[in-house]
């Protein structure tokens, strides 16, 4: 009789910003689309791009570089816009996230993930669940939900809202 408990997993969808590789909860991807025009909307924060239409609903889209606070590039073949679904004061809502590029979904053990590290006291870790060991490399497992602020989440909210109203 084996005691050994199975190792327990989770499933990432792993992408590129700059030379770094990042991982989202699988459970929280809804898709992932080419890079398409994004329609500027007036006013709102630097890493917001704007909205796209997504089967026809609204749909906010951010860029995690700007967000991140890296260095702008040109779009590429391999930019794409990873559409997830967040919870804000229980409501659900849907947001793109414009990344440099997709890599693949990874299965990573619970065992390989570990805490982020402690380097100054300055930087926010709060959107960090941790860093997957892999062969090779390290992936940061983003906290999807921590990324954002309660009142960003409330702007991509309403931005998402007045668009569909307007077009209604």
């Amino acid at each position: 009789m084996n005691d050994a408990s199975p190792v327990q997993s989770d499933t990432y969808l792993t992408f590129h910003l700059d030379n770094d590789l990042f991982g989202l909860n699988i459970p929280l991807v809804r898709e992932v689309l080419e890079y398409k025009t994004v329609t500027r909307v007036p006013l709102t924060a630097d890493f917001m791009c704007g909205v796209i239409n997504v089967r026809g609903r609204v749909v906010p889209v951010v860029d995690l570089r700007k967000k991140f606070r890296l260095e702008a590039v040109e779009k590429t073949i391999n930019t794409c816009i990873i559409i997830v679904e967040l919870k804000n004061d229980g409501e659900s809502s849907t947001m793109g996230m414009l990344v440099d590029g997709v890599q693949e979904v990874l299965e990573i053990s619970r065992e390989q993930i570990e805490a982020a590290p402690r380097m100054n006291q300055k930087i926010d870790k709060g959107f960090i669940r941790g860093i997957g060991k892999l062969t090779d490399d390290f992936v940061i497992l983003l906290d999807i939900q921590e990324i954002f602020s309660r009142q960003e989440l409330n702007t991509l909210s309403d931005l998402q809202q007045e668009q569909t109203t307007v077009d209604a």
